[in-house]
């Protein structure tokens, strides 16, 4: 069964161009030109996965995208954005995303991206038990719910930001380097100069490791990322 695509994209040309490519690569694809219709789209006919340019009239992707979540919609999320300041990255995090593509984009890194975030929503009869109860130090994981405490407060996470989390906690005092985390979470190899993962260290940070308590996520420069008590 083919996977099916929301696409919402107001640039006329990318969106024809990109549904086009998308339905030669085998995925049934709807297009809408605004984050109107993407909503209407979405409630009618739930697709597999979303792609949402930040830039649209009306209600913008960040918009569609904080709906979506607030209505408990988990759907893939993946944005298309001329914007690659952090700070713009930060708030596409807050609104629910899972993964960036910049603009201009190469088709063939858009397929990769929809793959990996396809993948992580199925899961693997032959891999590990990961449903079961992730602790580290004071953090709790909950897979199958893909719920999150640390201590007796309850996180707030994005379905990548649960992923995120939940790599480092089975690896607690392990060191994971950016490729492995990149390959394991994305789904696709590190890029030198890509900040998506800064980017995600750094807010998952803000909601794990609250001003008065200690530490969790630390950074070891030049490898990677590590969950250990200080």
């Amino acid at each position: 069964m083919r996977n099916t695509v929301l696409l919402a994209e107001d640039d006329r040309a990318i969106r024809k161009s990109l549904e086009r490519a998308l339905t030669l690569e085998g995925y049934r694809v709807r297009a809408v030109p605004d984050g109107v219709e993407a909503l209407a789209a979405i409630h009618q006919d739930r697709p597999d996965v979303v792609v949402l340019d930040v830039m649209m009239p009306g209600i913008d992707g960040l918009a569609v995208c904080r709906v979506l979540r607030a209505e408990g919609d988990r759907t893939p999320v993946l944005m298309l954005t001329a914007r690659v300041e952090i700070a713009d990255r930060i708030a596409g995090l807050d609104a629910g995303a899972d993964d960036y593509v910049a603009k201009p984009f190469e088709v063939g890194e858009v397929f990769a991206r929809l793959r990996a975030l396809l993948r992580r929503t199925v899961p693997d009869p032959a891999g590990p038990a990961e449903d079961e109860l992730v602790e580290a130090a004071d953090l709790r994981l909950d897979p199958a719910a893909r719920r999150a405490w640390r201590g007796e407060r309850e996180l707030d996470l994005t379905r990548t930001e649960f992923d995120l989390l939940a790599l480092l906690a089975r690896n607690a005092g392990i060191v994971l380097d950016h490729s492995t985390i990149y390959h394991r979470i994305w789904g696709y190899d590190f890029e030198s100069g890509s900040k998506n993962l800064a980017v995600y260290i750094g807010y998952l940070r803000r909601k794990v490791d609250l001003p008065g308590q200690p530490q969790l996520i630390h950074t070891v420069r030049g490898v990677g990322y590590t969950v250990r008590e200080s």
